[in-house]
């Protein structure tokens, strides 16, 4: 499971050995032990130090535990709350800000296994990948990494993903109409590399946006995973609660089970806790609109370019 050999940029190889850790992770359950740092290196063919951040990454993110003199594990799944019913739609209001994006890689190169299963590709299926680091009236604001078909955007050009709207862009010159997504929002701390390129200190807090999107045909059009920094940006929902909220979509579901903010017993009401603008910290499923013009609300990348 060697680093393929295009993966020659930083940012770009990082990004692979996550993935290739992200991929012994969910072939393991719980508590299940994965290979040394040693090993790993020997594996994947990359540098130790490479192997070690992108190890930090996921032991900071709660995918992996370290133990002292035992190894490293599989950390314990993690409680998912969904604020969206599943048959329900979301729609994202505009941030606040001029957002612009500067690319930091851009280049093809085959999918690979994760990136493959996501978008419902051969591994060897050629995929474009871009690296973009996100600004808001010129600060840096997130840093973004994008998956998307080669096939679908064949000609995707470095200004399309620096200017205009991403999505209006396959749209109008790809004949691509975006029309859903599902992505999860949690917390997260940025990397060194993260922190230079966010004008931040290593370890402050950040949120990890991970999203796939779809067309009007049901293909995957985009996997892309975001670290947005928490000191500039925040999430607000506006929730309806009691016997006056909607129901439908799935809202007889709410009534069961755990609202999140809301402790158990909390709510006077049993009524069901549902979403009406914009959802926070955990898995959404958003309908996007035809032209896609919503920016940054909560799948804040690919739409605001």
């Amino acid at each position: 499971m060697a680093i393929d050999p295009a993966a020659s940029g930083a940012v770009l190889k990082r990004e692979r050995v996550r993935d290739a850790l992200l991929e012994l992770i969910e072939a393991r359950s719980p508590g299940e032990a994965v290979p040394s740092e040693r090993a790993l290196c020997a594996r994947l063919g990359v540098s130790r130090p490479t192997v070690r951040a992108a190890v930090d990454e996921l032991v900071v993110a709660g995918l992996l535990v370290r133990e002292h003199g035992r190894g490293m594990f599989v950390a314990a799944e993690k409680i998912t709350q969904e604020l969206v019913p599943e048959h329900a739609a979301l729609t994202v209001p505009q941030a606040k800000g001029v957002w612009t994006s500067r690319i930091l890689e851009f280049r093809t190169l085959p999918a690979g296994a994760r990136v493959g299963r996501r978008l419902r590709v051969s591994p060897a299926a050629e995929v474009r990948y871009a690296a973009r680091l996100r600004l808001v009236d010129g600060a840096p604001m997130a840093i973004e990494h994008l998956h998307l078909p080669a096939a679908l955007v064949p000609g995707l050009t470095g200004a399309e993903l620096e200017q205009g709207d991403l999505y209006e862009h396959f749209r109008d010159r790809h004949g691509v109409r975006v029309v859903e997504a599902v992505q999860s929002v949690e917390p997260t701390v940025v990397t060194r590399a993260e922190a230079e390129l966010l004008d931040v200190p290593e370890l402050s807090p950040a949120l990890l946006f991970e999203r796939l999107t779809t067309d009007t045909e049901g293909r995957p059009v985009e996997c892309v995973r975001s670290v947005y920094r928490g000191d500039r940006y925040r999430i607000v929902s506006r929730l309806a609660l009691g016997q006056g909220a909607p129901r439908g979509g799935g809202a007889e579901r709410a009534q069961e089970g755990h609202h999140p903010g809301f402790p158990p017993g909390d709510l006077t009401s049993r009524g069901p806790v549902s979403s009406r603008r914009t959802e926070s910290s955990s898995t959404t499923e958003p309908r996007l609109p035809e032209h896609a013009h919503a920016r940054c609300g909560i799948f804040p990348s690919s739409i605001c370019a």
